[in-house]
């Protein structure tokens, strides 16, 4: 039979402070591993939450950037515009003087009839040479027929003269040449004069 020894006071001191040292270090271990551990997921979280904000404002920049370039778009076509449309007024200006003074000048030239029955002797014998017809009929403003009938007169002797031919021009009273003839050679001069004017139009697509 085993006999049991009672430990003294100084062996259960020795061994207390083994049990105290051992569960200091198990905790001191213990504690280092949960530092660790926070400190690798706090790392984890912290790169997360960079990379979200990071994402965030790289999105709220695009779509500010989209935002101001699309304002600049609209700013340039509405200032082209613009342009384009008081470009076009200018020119229209332009040509509505240039008109203005073209009919300002037949005015003044019928107002000299000596010069106005030369200019009308003048288109009627280009008409005459142009036709190259025995018999022509000719149509003019109704307040220009006396005047006319002289031009006649004189480019009919002309063109005898100059071919050898006969020709019997007459006004063709029935169709007589409205007021507005002006507004009609406009229509027709103005590509001719824009395009002296202001160069081709590049984008225009049909040409006459």
């Amino acid at each position: 039979m085993s006999q049991i020894h009672s430990l003294s006071d100084d062996q259960v001191g020795q061994e207390l402070r083994k049990m105290t040292a051992f569960i200091k270090q198990e905790a001191t271990e213990k504690a280092r591993e949960i530092e660790i551990k926070a400190d690798e997921e706090f790392a984890i979280e912290k790169s997360k939450l960079v990379r979200q904000e990071t994402d965030a404002i790289d999105t709220a920049y695009q779509k500010k950037f989209k935002q101001a370039t699309m304002s600049q778009q609209i700013t340039r076509s509405t200032v082209a515009n613009k342009t384009r449309l008081r470009v076009l007024s200018a020119r229209q200006e332009l040509l509505d003087e240039i008109f203005s003074a073209a009919e300002k000048r037949l005015g003044d030239a019928a107002k000299d009839k000596a010069r106005y029955e030369g200019v009308l002797k003048g288109l009627v014998l280009e008409g005459l040479y142009t036709m190259n017809e025995p018999e022509v009929q000719i149509r003019a403003r109704k307040a220009d027929y006396e005047i006319v009938r002289k031009a006649i007169e004189a480019a009919a002797a002309e063109y005898k003269e100059k071919t050898g031919k006969e020709v019997t021009a007459t006004i063709d009273e029935d169709n007589n040449v409205p007021e507005d003839r002006l507004e009609l050679l406009k229509d027709s001069a103005l590509p001719v004069m824009r395009h002296a004017l202001f160069g081709q139009n590049p984008n225009r697509k049909f040409h006459d």
